[in-house]
């Protein structure tokens, strides 16, 4: 039999000898992802908490990052509530307030390792496919269930795979690939499928393959995933993560719904337009929408490589006068290296305001609220209508490249044109 890399994956994880897409497997994932919202699933299950316990104080991973510091006392309780839950259970895995976002922190921390599989109530948790790692969000009654039992059911996606030729010319990143794959299969074309990187995927960074698979779920995606390979090993080594690897692939023969191909040399900077991901366009398309806003950061691209190409366009630059920069970085580590190697220094100086890590104006929960008509140009991965506090205002999701040329200018910009 062939499988492709979610059969294997799946199988190995529900201890079977055969699985078939759209079969129902009951899973051990290796990790649970929480955040904020851990104060909420925990209050499904206290009584039961009391009762039974936690089935592993190593299995949960714990991070408060949505609204940091906290706003407001509902969401400093929420806080508390937390930090009391992991004294009393003993939770090894814990990220407070500052740290940084939940999914940087995975990776960042090694958590994410080929073959793994890791399920996280939130969303974006398929970002760690990046890794050769079979990760995806679950809602939070799952994730309540997970942290009693240690075990939960998923259904075995079937599988779209995506070549890639080539390499991506210079302003051009994993970002804007990923704009217009989503603009091309729409943002329900993968519901509940595997979506496999395969091709040249050599020329493809791994800060890239994170936005890439960050995005994932924007086009419906369950999970998203690159192969292990020379650009993966390196990772690890940069953040001292060693030991046996057991990276998992699919077979040559394996049977796919649908195969794509997309020639890197072919992708133009992109936006998405309000109020959808799937809105696409080319960046030269929309160019000259007066902005009040850009966002720089976040889970999306929020590390420190993202800052370096803003850095390209802005350094030695002043922001346009009616454009608020927010900076972003995804955790305290790309903060802390940010700041040795004078990056935000120098773009505090363009005109940048620099915020703690964490979530907070990506979904509209703090800091950098947009008002009534304001246009806010972003690197995060949503635009839906009131994502940013406002449903009369207008996200525009676009590449750093893109975020800083549109800042310098004060109205979206290509930013191969001002290189």
């Amino acid at each position: 039999m062939s499988y492709t890399f979610a059969q294997k994956i799946l199988m190995k994880k529900a201890n079977l000898n055969d699985v078939k897409v759209n079969q129902i497997v009951i899973v051990k994932p290796d990790n649970l992802l929480t955040h904020d919202n851990t104060s909420a699933i925990i209050g499904k299950i206290e009584e039961d908490l009391k009762k039974y316990g936690l089935v592993s104080e190593k299995m949960p991973i714990i991070a408060i990052d949505h609204t940091v510091p906290a706003v407001d006392e509902k969401t400093a309780t929420g806080h508390k509530k937390i930090r009391e839950f992991v004294k009393t259970y003993g939770i090894k895995n814990f990220y407070d307030v500052g740290v940084g976002v939940c999914h940087q922190l995975v990776v960042e921390n090694g958590f994410a390792k080929p073959g793994k599989l890791i399920l996280g109530s939130d969303s974006h948790t398929c970002m760690y496919g990046a890794l050769n790692c079979f990760s995806t969000g679950i809602d939070r009654t799952e994730a309540a269930c997970l942290l009693l039992t240690g075990e939960t059911w998923l259904k075995v996606p079937s599988t779209i795979k995506i070549i890639l030729k080539n390499k991506l010319p210079e302003y051009t990143t994993g970002k804007d690939l990923v704009l217009k794959i989503i603009g091309d299969i729409g943002a329900d074309g993968a519901n509940y499928k595997a979506v496999e990187y395969d091709g040249d995927v050599k020329n493809v960074s791994i800060d890239d393959r994170f936005t890439i698979c960050n995005m994932g779920i924007e086009m419906g995606a369950k999970i998203a995933v690159f192969p292990f390979d020379d650009v993966t090993r390196d990772y690890f080594k940069k953040i001292n993560v060693s030991g046996d690897f057991e990276p998992v692939w699919s077979d040559t023969d394996a049977d796919y719904e649908k195969v794509l191909t997309y020639d890197l040399t072919q992708i133009e900077p992109m936006v998405a337009k309000p109020h959808t991901v799937d809105n696409t366009a080319k960046v030269k398309e929309v160019e000259g929408k007066e902005i009040n806003q850009a966002l720089l950061g976040t889970c999306t691209n929020g590390r420190l490589v993202d800052f370096h190409l803003a850095l390209k366009i802005l350094k030695g630059k002043k922001i346009a006068k009616n454009v608020r920069l927010l900076l972003l970085p995804a955790s305290k580590k790309v903060l802390e290296d940010g700041l040795k190697d004078g990056t935000f220094e120098k773009l505090i100086e363009s005109g940048g305001t620099l915020l703690p890590p964490g979530c907070g104006p990506c979904l509209g929960a703090h800091q950098g609220l947009l008002a009534e008509g304001e246009v806010c140009i972003s690197s995060s991965n949503r635009n839906f209508k009131g994502r940013m506090g406002n449903k009369n205002a207008e996200v525009f999701l676009a590449s750093p490249l893109t975020v800083a040329a549109s800042s310098l200018k004060g109205v979206i910009t290509d930013p191969r044109e001002v290189m």
